[in-house]
């Protein structure tokens, strides 16, 4: 017995018996990893979000400050006639239309200029026919220029984006009400100005926005703002 061979020891590393344990921190890793992917996922999400609704408040922003700061010559909205008199200084002030293709109005100004005092309120109207055999609907949109005078140049009464019905053959006067802001005499951009040209043009709105059942018919001698 005593001379009896004995076995070598393997190892233990190296025993096909022995269980293999997991990599230290192998579960703790992947999870790590799902946790970063789903927070990269939420980050993406709320950009994609933020960027559409963005997109949908462009348009109402850039008007509101187009209206606001008078740029790429927008004009103003007054309520009330300027409260000093008007200046000696005189100003010309010309009057442009135009209709977009597919509305078959004829459209334009019953003065195609006048000089006014800068301060004063004037009126003017612009002729509107509806040369079609069938109800039409438009709106117009405006500037002035040059670009620079948009600030300045205020309207207390108007057409623009208003939307226009007219019957077959029907004509329409339509006012504006508007004056130059006697300020302007001390903006230096427009040191030398002579001559400002107001220009409307008319679209075709293919759905107009339904009107209820008891609106009455505006008098057609009053504009909207």
């Amino acid at each position: 017995m005593e001379n009896q061979p004995t076995m070598p020891q393997l190892p233990t590393e190296n025993r096909k018996d022995t269980p293999r344990q997991p990599a230290s921190g192998r579960g703790l890793v992947s999870g790590r990893g799902l946790g970063r992917d789903a927070v990269v996922a939420a980050i993406c999400g709320f950009v994609v979000v933020l960027m559409v609704g963005a997109s949908y408040a462009a348009v109402p922003f850039y008007n509101w400050f187009c209206r606001a700061t008078g740029f790429n010559g927008t004009t103003q909205v007054a309520t009330a006639a300027p409260s000093s008199a008007p200046l000696a200084r005189k100003i010309a002030v010309r009057f442009d239309s135009n209709v977009a293709p597919g509305l078959p109005w004829k459209f334009e100004p019953e003065r195609t200029e006048i000089e006014v005092r800068i301060g004063e309120v004037v009126t003017v109207f612009y002729h509107v026919t509806n040369q079609s055999a069938r109800t039409t609907t438009g709106q117009a949109a405006y500037n002035v220029a040059p670009l620079t005078v948009g600030s300045y140049f205020e309207k207390i009464n108007c057409f623009c984006f208003t939307e226009q019905t007219m019957g077959p053959g029907e004509k329409r006067d339509m006012p504006v009400v508007f004056y130059v802001d006697p300020s302007i005499v001390t903006d230096s951009d427009n040191e030398g100005l002579n001559s400002i040209t107001l220009s409307y043009t008319f679209y075709p709105l293919r759905d107009p926005a339904p009107k209820p059942l008891a609106a009455s018919e505006p008098d057609r001698r009053k504009g909207n703002l």
